[in-house]
């Protein structure tokens, strides 16, 4: 059963009526678009996108190194963030790369988790978001694999090399997902981070 298509800057509760929620993985696809070549064949660029996690405070901040999930740093230092490794060509179906969020295991103090994906080597390779389609964000009960939640990032991203695609956020006692779906110019994860030491 599909989940609910969410729209650029929508929320929806995630945990309020759904106690039994305790385990989400958030998956996150795409596709390399592909370019006309010479003599009308067409050809695929190799492009290696890298999801990652910033777990977040109250202010926006990012408090420890640990609190930055991604291909160098597989899991936060609570064990409550996991990142299921790195997929170098986002070719063939469905998630190219999964982060596992074990929301009871989350600290008080972590109360955003933000879910961002770089294009590794970004500069040196020449290469953009415009270079990618079929890019998405999702979230997944853990336990049985049923999807909750999906967000399309459809705009134009030509010329940025990381995209904010989305959060899971604290709202009093409950679990949110908001779609973000905002680019930056960032050519690493850890110049991305710097934002919100």
């Amino acid at each position: 059963m599909a989940g609910i298509h969410l729209a650029k800057g929508q929320n929806i509760d995630l945990t309020k009526g759904n106690s039994g929620l305790k385990n989400v993985i958030v998956g996150l696809g795409w596709d390399p678009a592909e370019n006309e070549e010479l003599f009308g064949s067409r050809q695929k660029a190799n492009i290696d996108c890298d999801a990652s996690a910033l777990l977040l405070n109250a202010d926006g901040k990012l408090t420890k190194k640990t609190n930055l999930v991604c291909f160098h740093n597989m899991q936060s230092s609570c064990n409550s963030v996991v990142h299921s490794g790195d997929n170098l060509t986002g070719d063939d179906d469905g998630d190219d790369e999964q982060i596992r969020v074990n929301l009871d295991a989350v600290p008080f103090d972590v109360h955003r988790i933000l879910v961002v994906v770089n294009i590794y080597d970004a500069v040196l390779r020449g290469q953009d978001f415009g270079m990618i389609k079929s890019a998405y964000i999702r979230v997944k009960n853990a336990s049985g694999g049923a999807e909750l939640v999906k967000y399309n990032l459809s705009d134009n991203y030509s010329g940025f090399t990381a995209l904010i695609s989305g959060e899971l956020y604290r709202h009093e006692s409950e679990w949110k997902f908001a779609a973000i779906g905002e680019g930056s110019h960032a050519a690493h994860i850890s110049q991305l981070a710097e934002r919100y030491v």
